[in-house]
């Protein structure tokens, strides 16, 4: 006795051939999941053989079908089989070219059911399908030349991955960053003396800005190696961020209003994932409130925000970038990143807004940070670091207005200020701004 026919993610069970348009649904899903199956006319969904009318034309029928409503096109074969005594019509399809379109709508089988995808699906399964001819870190960068690689910057990261030096080309050899002689990618955003030359878009943006981008207190531009652009981003936020201290010992230690590891795992993987043909700068934008770490490029390979903040998954645009990285402990190859992040600085946000992806993480209140800064202060000296912690473009008159004495109060205070090295000015009357200083005059 023959085994009774089963639905399953590969095979697909019809009636007849009046079910042919369904049929044809069915193929591309199945293609679009498994890139091969089988269909039969002539059995039930349970698995019944009810047998089908076949002659010639049917099976010619079936065939121009499939050949003039999926697309792309696929070469099935077509022929009768008898089952239980009764006639009925199999099908044997395979196909790597997705995804697949049945009149002109692309399908995923799930279980044994066809769910239609949606615009973004097709995308990603296109995107996955040309994933490695479209990996910008592993294409050759046509006029990079040997000369053009720092032997310096090489020499640094080998010693950093516990690897010996040889000369620039064996060195960039071990590393696989040649292709038949010619340098990827990656090795010029890593090692070229001059990267920008290239690549205009591998650079970096920092702003510190108000309440909104209307009000920009400072904004700078930084070119250079991937390297460095970190180290920039970095010293950027801790210069540009409010410093706390506490007691360790006899000696006081810097704790900056955000986790200096989480911040610095957002800068790494904003480099590290990016996605470098998209003509946009890594963005560093410091709020009153918040600080933001912008990268070009979505999340990849099927990845959402809930996947990322679950952990333990790991999609990389960049393979040969990240493992770069990896070699020399920049990143952990099992997607830790996130998990890192979030739990040093629990309230991070994580969003996709048009083409960037943000993470975004809540500066802490001022008061407490300006309390421990130094003892001794007087009320009105702590009013004037909160009020300018505040707003870097506050003036005088207005601190004055707001603390309810003169302006020549205000002066005497902010003189007291200066000279224990809390607060300094930056720039003149007009166009300049207030900065409370890191590291406060010692008392004698």
């Amino acid at each position: 006795m023959t085994e009774k026919l089963r639905e399953n993610e590969t095979l697909e069970l019809k009636k007849s051939t009046s079910e042919l348009k369904e049929a044809l649904i069915s193929i591309a899903s199945i293609l679009n999941k498994h890139q091969q199956g089988e269909l039969y006319f002539g059995v039930d969904r349970n698995g019944k053989v009810v047998g089908q009318t076949v002659t010639e034309n049917t099976l010619r029928e079936v065939s121009r079908a499939i050949s003039e409503h999926i697309e792309p096109k696929i070469f099935p074969k077509v022929n009768e089989l008898v089952i239980e005594r009764m006639p009925c019509v199999h099908i044997e399809f395979a196909g790597n070219n997705i995804p697949y379109f049945a009149q002109g709508r692309a399908y995923i089988r799930v279980g044994d059911e066809d769910r239609q995808l949606n615009a973004k699906e097709v995308e990603r399964m296109i995107l996955d399908k040309n994933k490695e001819k479209m990996a910008w870190d592993k294409e050759v960068c046509k006029e990079a030349k040997i000369s053009d690689i720092s032997q310096k910057k090489l020499w640094w990261f080998l010693q950093k991955a516990g690897k010996s030096f040889d000369t620039v080309e064996n060195s960039l050899k071990k590393l696989s960053l040649l292709s038949q002689g010619k340098i990827l990618n990656t090795a010029v955003i890593l090692f070229a003396k001059n990267p920008e030359k290239f690549f205009p878009n591998v650079k970096l943006r920092c702003a510190v800005f108000g309440e909104t981008t209307a009000v920009t207190i400072d904004m700078q531009e930084f070119v250079g190696d991937v390297f460095t652009l970190i180290e920039k981003a970095e010293r950027y936020i801790l210069e540009n961020i409010h410093m706390g201290m506490r007691l360790e010992g006899l000696y006081r230690v810097d704790v900056p209003e955000i986790d200096k590891e989480a911040f610095r795992e957002a800068i790494i993987n904003a480099f590290c994932h990016r996605d470098y043909y998209l003509y946009d700068s890594v963005n560093i934008a410091i709020f009153k409130d918040r600080l933001e770490i912008r990268s070009p490029g979505l999340l990849y390979g099927g990845l959402t925000i809930e996947k990322i903040k679950a952990g333990g998954v790991s999609e990389r645009r960049n393979e040969l970038l990240a493992e770069m990285f990896h070699q020399i402990h920049f990143v952990e190859k099992w997607g830790r990143g996130i998990g890192l992040i979030l739990a040093r600085e629990p309230d991070t946000k994580f969003k996709e807004v048009g083409r960037q992806f943000i993470v975004t993480f809540n500066r802490k209140a001022v008061e407490g940070l300006v309390e421990g800064l130094v003892e001794g202060l007087v009320e009105n000296q702590k009013k004037i670091l909160r009020f300018v912690a505040d707003n870097p473009l506050i003036s005088k008159r207005e601190m004055a207005e707001k603390i309810g004495i003169s302006t020549t109060a205000v002066d005497k205070n902010i003189n007291v200020l200066k000279k224990r090295g809390l607060l300094k000015r930056v720039g003149g009357a007009k166009g300049g701004h207030w900065e409370i200083a890191k590291e406060p005059k010692k008392e004698n």
